[in-house]
């Protein structure tokens, strides 16, 4: 499983809950749900893989009364995929729950805080809409993993943590965790975890990058059986060509992911989905995204899924209907963390409110979308916004942003931890480089700012390095 080789996971997990059920029912469950772990992390929900470890775990013996944790997110998953969602929300919720509450999981149990917090729990949260439950367990598992040195567990909680800053839009943070990532893989000697870096690239809108991401992680996955990272390259296709306004292929991709239905990514898909519909002229696949939504929202509402129920009911929509729903979208986003879907809720109405040729009215909403996505580096939804402001007789203004060093990928991240108070030896456990090598980064650090001490780089940082060129 931690070698994400597709398929082979799930068979042997499954044969061992199987072996396990005549003589330990308790042993027998905790295997079934590391396999159906294993079956959904390489299979689609719906494909018969899943099924039928799905079906195995709700035919396996009872677990011990009052239930473990595992025995709730086992009968929550299992549930989820046999009978649907709307059956398995109120179990999912639990589920969720259990998860959050740490104390459920004793510090001996390091496997289970991992599989419960890290892979299936993150799980739950998306597929339930729960942003603020998906980064807290992201941000434990981070912290987690560094207390317990696993540095495999690391690599995949700091690509977790970066999707969800994604998703709030904060790229620059997203972008440090990559970037960390990638300096752990190469201080032990396997490769970074390309997944978040191509999402990172599609949602900044560089084309080539995603691009030959997306390519490459298509046809590993393609090779190695692993559906789900498929789903994955289609939707970051469906984010990137949304971006650029190409909006068919938006459509293509999005279909692809939205079909495959991947658990837990449906929060992410379904937006893509929506919008490229809309913008292709494609109303009943946009009336097949509102079903979807629908049903969740009916069984388990939160901000951010009715924020974007209301936005492809304002799609479906003319007129004052239309209008009333885009406002209530924008509100509704403007209460979570979801800054990124916010920003493009602002775009869309903007250009449903230039297209209706209330141009004046326009203005506000485009503004205001393309200065929050051109803070967050979101690029080409902000030059989509730009175009639409430019169409309104307004011209978007431009960041005055002036860089004044540049910094190695590695001087950043010393940087940054130094100027949040860590130690030499500190930086050095974390960026597993010897405390002798961080003084050594420190030393062209302080040479490329002009300053002579670590007191200093708070204020030549002006607090943040995202002003700070990284070539």
């Amino acid at each position: 499983l931690e070698q994400r080789r597709g398929d082979d996971a799930r068979r042997l997990l499954l044969s061992a809950a199987r072996r396990f059920e005549p003589a330990d029912a308790g042993m027998a469950r905790a295997a079934y749900l590391d396999a159906l772990v294993a079956a959904i992390w390489a299979k689609d929900i719906a494909s018969p893989e899943v099924r039928e470890v799905a079906e195995a775990a709700r035919t396996a013996p009872p677990g011990p009364v009052p239930p473990r944790p595992v025995d709730v997110l086992l009968d929550a998953v299992a549930l989820r995929v046999t009978a649907g969602y709307a059956a398995a929300a109120p179990a999912l919720t639990r589920s969720l729950e259990t998860v959050l509450a740490l104390d459920a999981f004793p510090s001996g149990s390091a496997r289970w805080r991992w599989l419960a917090g890290g892979r299936i729990g993150q799980i739950i949260a998306m597929e339930t809409w729960n942003f603020e439950s998906w980064r807290t367990l992201a941000a434990s598992q981070v912290a987690f993993s560094r207390d317990t040195g696993a540095l495999m567990h690391l690599t995949f909680a700091l690509n977790y943590l970066a999707r969800t800053h994604i998703l709030a839009g904060d790229l620059a943070a997203a972008a440090r965790l990559v970037e960390e990532d990638h300096l752990i893989a190469e201080a032990v000697g396997h490769p970074p975890i390309a997944d978040t870096a191509m999402m990172l690239a599609a949602w900044q809108g560089r084309e080539q990058a995603a691009a030959e991401l997306i390519e490459a992680i298509s046809t590993e996955a393609t090779a190695h059986g692993a559906d789900r990272l498929v789903s994955l390259t289609a939707y970051a296709s469906s984010v990137l060509y949304n971006g650029l306004g190409r909006s068919a292929a938006a459509c293509d991709a999005a279909r692809r992911a939205f079909e495959r239905e991947p658990m837990g990514y449906g929060s992410h898909i379904v937006p893509e989905l929506a919008e490229a519909a809309a913008r292709t002229g494609d109303r009943a696949l946009l009336a097949t995204a509102l079903d979807w939504l629908s049903e969740r929202a009916r069984a388990a509402p939160t901000e951010w899924l009715l924020g974007i129920e209301a936005r492809v009911r304002a799609l479906l929509s003319d007129g004052e209907q239309a209008e009333r729903w885009h406002r209530e979208s924008i509100e509704r986003l403007s209460r979570t963390p979801v800054r990124a879907q916010l920003a493009r809720g602002h775009l869309l109405y903007g250009e449903w409110l230039r297209r209706e040729r209330r141009r004046g009215e326009a203005r506000a909403p485009l503004r205001t979308a393309h200065e929050m996505l051109d803070a967050m580096g979101i690029t080409a939804f902000a030059a989509r916004a730009g175009r639409e402001l430019l169409a309104t007789g307004e011209t978007a203004r431009k960041r005055n942003v002036e860089t004044a060093v540049e910094l190695t990928a590695q001087e950043a991240q010393v940087a940054r931890l130094a100027r949040d108070g860590l130690s030499n030896p500190q930086i050095g456990a974390r960026l597993f480089i010897s405390a002798r090598t961080v003084q050594y980064h420190l030393g062209k650090v302080f040479a490329k700012l002009g300053i002579t001490s670590r007191s200093q780089l708070a204020q030549a940082l002006h607090g943040d390095l995202d002003a700070i060129a990284v070539p």
